[in-house]
């Protein structure tokens, strides 16, 4: 009787600063535009011409001050915002790192370099906000799945750097990520192991070869890309894992720090891969290799 009149006492206590400090970190995902003027080369004016950002937050006692900006797959014609999304930036959150999911414009309304200058903006957004993030402007990695992998690796190689003459505040801002995060991507253009799909929606039907070379991004690795962690399955048919293999390759000739697991099992676009005992591995060994880095410790 003692014990539960304990009890009873204890849960009569108001709630504590580090409590309610918890509970208000960990609330509804903020959504906003990256270009709340419009975004260059728009055609218009729906939704879909407005490319956005959606910010997670960690909750603050375990927040690391590092942040992922997330490009989900979707062949460029759609976007898998739940399981390549929302609840990849949950599981992050989770272990303490903030995520930022961007919405990109999408073909056939729009081709390259719309998703790329979103991806970019995007990443630019996260480095000039930095201190509002409560995040590190060197701890900004980028993280893609499938064609959303491309759009990552993308960014990974094709960056811009600051440039301080430019008048946007943001846009002087360097879009290099500090590390880049690639599930089962799309890499390679105009080869066998292409996904048709994905670069018709980039390039449209008939690109030039100087435009098929510069998006095969494998082909635009250089020492200033960043460490790069991959990982694919031999089964996946529709994105072939010599995909990672050509870029991990670029990456280790480059002298770029690299991590490359390609598991036996698993179909395409799996997300966490919740229900696949063995594939569903793969966050782990990312988190390992976030640890390695320096990327999980606390500020």
């Amino acid at each position: 009787m003692r014990h539960a009149l304990v009890i009873l006492a204890l849960s009569a206590l108001p709630v504590s600063a580090i409590a309610q400090d918890y509970l208000r970190s960990v609330d509804t995902p903020k959504t906003e535009l990256l270009w709340p003027g419009g975004a260059p080369g728009a055609v218009g004016a729906e939704d879909l011409d407005k490319p956005a950002i959606t910010f997670y937050q960690p909750a603050k006692p375990q927040a690391t001050g590092t942040i992922v900006v997330i490009c989900p797959g979707g062949g460029y014609g759609a976007l898998a915002m739940d399981h390549e999304g929302h609840q990849v930036a949950r599981w992050l959150t989770a272990h303490g790192v903030a995520a930022a999911i961007v919405k990109y414009r999408l073909s056939p309304r729009y081709r390259h370099p719309a998703p790329l200058q979103d991806v970019l903006r995007a990443i630019r957004v996260v480095r000039s906000r930095a201190t509002e993030l409560g995040v590190k402007p060197d701890r900004i990695g980028v993280m893609g799945f499938s064609a959303g992998g491309h759009l990552a690796s993308s960014a990974a190689t094709l960056f811009d750097l600051a440039d301080a003459k430019v008048a946007d505040g943001i846009e002087a801002v360097s879009s290099r990520p500090d590390f880049a995060i690639l599930g089962y991507p799309v890499i390679v253009f105009g080869a066998d192991v292409t996904h048709k799909g994905s670069q018709r929606n980039l390039l449209g039907e008939t690109p030039s070869a100087d435009m098929v070379t510069r998006l095969s991004t494998d082909r635009q690795v250089t020492a200033q890309t960043p460490p790069t962690f991959l990982f694919h399955t031999t089964e996946d048919t529709a994105v072939p894992p010599q995909n990672s293999i050509a870029f991990y390759l670029a990456l280790k000739h480059a002298g770029v720090p690299a991590e490359l697991h390609i598991y036996e099992k698993g179909s395409h676009g799996v997300g966490l891969a919740p229900g696949d005992r063995e594939l569903s591995t793969w966050p782990d060994r990312l988190l390992g290799w976030m640890r390695t880095r320096g990327l999980l410790e606390n500020q």
